[in-house]
């Protein structure tokens, strides 16, 4: 009798202690919960043992990555389902081990370890990032984690991010149902940085994290600016140098891949840091800002575009999310927009002006995913690997939901490095960025 999917079901409501909110299909054929809910397609056994050998976010991740999961039906209705199932719960939510204290919950698992087969723990699929121990933020590691993330292919980058290459929130006029494009909000962003740091022409500017050389670009072909873009990625540095190129601008724009912390020829008239700083950590985040602050000449600005999570009661509870750990961002790590602005103030930094664009990075995740989805069958196998696709398809998805409910956010920060004299040069009014 094919009944896995109502097994399953069961176990998953008894772990929950709350309605599955999705419906289940497995691999017997048989099917169970919510009509009309989105389906987990749970494809073989193998996704079974996945998360009876690493219970939770990672056995999860593991299966979806490997194909052994799916979802059929709207993505953003499944995840939005089930990650409000966890997060309305919160800290009142059973956890495996008060659950295995059931004994109908224990039951449930031994006829899952039948259903499993063989136990024999499934190698992690090859996208999952080598771990390491701690998060320790070295020059090598740093390398190794922005290797991973973004040497995987400029033509599979294009087909995502479109023609910008800009791989950060955009700065969205209107939501784009009103018309508005991807490229557009993507100049409008940058321009937005531009205009904050008030680039002139003559002066210098470093661009930290400069990806593929848009910032650069942009600032010097529109404001007539000398740039050093600096890069740990070869990738990115090789595409970023022919866009230099065919822009005519190899005179005013130097892409190097170096870190941050070898940078030796300030100072700069300003810093622009773009969605970079989550890649730096927080034990090393005073030297992140102290280092900038040494780089800028007195009055100089730094604009720190960076993603914020919500602050805990208990801050030494964070702990890295395992799926963005172990197959996006390794090493990555979110502040809160507090303890940022503490950090960059204690550098010696002024902190001017903090804007939140929360709202503008879903609306640009959801049209990376529209970009990916688009695309599927050009990324899945030929530009990338099926699992790297299904890695940035969830995550991407799942960060949209995340910044439209407000679990994340992403600030724009404006510090000065103000002289003595107390003359920060910003203009009496805030936000006429002249």
């Amino acid at each position: 009798m094919a009944d896995a999917a109502l097994r399953l079901q069961t176990l998953f409501e008894q772990l929950l202690g709350a309605p599955l909110p999705v419906r289940i299909r497995a691999w017997d054929g048989s099917q169970s919960g919510p009509p009309g809910a989105p389906t987990l397609v749970v494809r073989n056994r193998r996704a079974l043992r996945r998360l009876l050998f690493k219970p939770g976010e990672l056995g999860l991740a593991r299966a979806w990555v490997a194909g052994d999961l799916d979802v059929e039906g709207d993505l953003y209705t499944a995840l939005d389902l089930m990650a409000g199932l966890i997060w309305e719960r919160g800290e009142d939510a059973r956890t495996l081990v008060e659950a295995l204290r059931d004994p109908e919950v224990r039951a449930a698992v031994r006829g899952l370890l039948r259903l499993a087969g063989p136990p024999l723990p499934p190698a992690p699929p090859p996208e999952e990032a080598r771990r390491v121990r701690g998060h320790l933020h070295t020059k090598r590691s740093d390398r190794r984690a922005i290797s991973h993330h973004y040497d995987v292919g400029n033509d599979f980058y294009e087909l995502v991010l479109g023609p910008s290459m800009v791989y950060s929130c955009a700065y969205w006029p209107s939501p784009p149902a009103d018309g508005g494009t991807l490229e557009d909000a993507q100049r409008d962003k940058l321009e937005l940085v531009s205009r904050k740091l008030g680039l002139t022409p003559g002066q210098r500017l470093l661009d930290v994290g400069c990806g593929w050389g848009s910032m650069a670009v942009h600032a010097a072909r529109e404001h007539g600016v000398h740039v050093v873009g600096v890069t740990l990625s070869h990738e990115q540095a090789a595409y970023a140098r022919k866009r230099v190129a065919d822009e005519g601008l190899t005179d005013r724009v130097e892409i190097r891949v170096q870190d941050y912390r070898d940078v030796a020829d300030g100072p700069y008239d300003a810093i622009s840091s773009i969605g970079m700083a989550e890649h730096v950590g927080a034990e090393r985040y005073l030297e992140y800002a102290t280092d900038l602050h040494k780089l800028l000449k007195p009055g100089g600005r730094l604009l720190n575009h960076q993603i914020a999570r919500r602050p805990q009661r208990d801050e030494s509870a964070y702990n890295v999310d395992e799926f963005i750990d172990a197959y996006v961002f390794p090493d990555g790590e979110l502040a809160p927009v507090g303890t940022t602005v503490t950090q960059l103030e204690r550098a010696g930094f002024e902190v001017r002006d903090v804007e939140s664009i929360r709202e503008h990075y879903a609306l640009t995740l959801r049209r990376w995913v529209a970009n990916l989805e688009a695309g599927w069958d050009a990324a899945a196998g030929r530009l990338v690997s099926a699992g790297r696709a299904r890695v940035w398809r969830l995550y991407m998805a799942a960060s949209a939901l995340s910044f439209e409910r407000n679990r994340i956010g992403v600030n724009q920060v404006l510090a000065v490095k103000t002289p003595d004299s107390g003359a920060s040069g910003l203009p009496l009014r805030a936000r006429t960025w002249n």
